[in-house]
């Protein structure tokens, strides 16, 4: 069953992309408790004479493996996360947002708001979101990306990456995940250490990291 969900949004993937004007970044990254393999772009579709339009396409597919894994413990993951919305220049960078999600345990639902500002060097995504169900977890997303040059031909890379989930059910888990990159960036290679960080539980969170190093293309 879960084959054919992320199949069937693999090819809503691609359709997407026929319309929507895409670059896309692959990150391997090679940790020292797991290995990550990491695509997400947000792009804006095209408009009927090729213009940008208004609507904002966001797609990301991520899957790791643990080193640790056996036959029935830490087993392979992977998660798709497909959202659309309406950025308005009256809104200033809001805009409403709606948001599927994909994962071994279930498919979700959610919407909220998005705040996104693109410059040349310099990239803020984010998004408050909440579950559509009876008692909803609350998503916060943010992703910062600055990118200044150092020659003509080399760029700072630096990205910092927040993703927290808050219930509103009493006694559910909370989670909260945290991912660094700093490096290099070289034409449409970026490269560099990383770390992921994150923290779960309900009264008492425990913690893991994931130390290493990163490997980003842009095809």
């Amino acid at each position: 069953m879960e084959r054919w969900k992320l199949m069937i949004a693999a090819i809503a993937t691609f359709a997407c992309l026929e319309g929507a004007m895409a670059q896309i970044p692959a990150e391997a990254f090679a940790g020292h408790q797991k290995a990550t393999f990491d695509v997400m772009f947000f792009k804006y579709f095209k408009g009927k004479n090729g213009e940008q339009s208004k609507w904002l396409f966001f797609n990301r597919v991520r899957a790791s493996v643990d080193y640790k894994m056996t036959s029935a413990t830490r087993l392979p993951s992977i998660g798709l996360t497909e959202a659309f919305s309406y950025n308005h220049p009256a809104l200033k960078g809001f805009a409403p947002v709606g948001v599927v999600q994909i994962f071994s345990s279930g498919v979700f639902a959610k919407a909220g708001v998005q705040y996104v500002r693109l410059r040349r060097e310099w990239t803020v995504f984010s998004w408050l979101v909440s579950e559509i169900a009876e008692d909803p977890g609350l998503d916060y997303f943010l992703l910062v990306r600055y990118t200044p040059a150092i020659t003509d031909k080399l760029n700072l890379f630096t990205q910092f990456e927040s993703l927290n989930t808050f219930p509103t059910l009493s006694g559910a888990r909370i989670s909260l995940t945290q991912r660094v990159r700093l490096g290099l960036k070289a034409g449409n290679v970026q490269f560099g250490a990383g770390a992921d960080f994150s923290e779960a539980g309900r009264k008492v969170l425990s913690r893991s990291d994931n130390l290493g190093g990163f490997l980003r293309y842009e095809f």
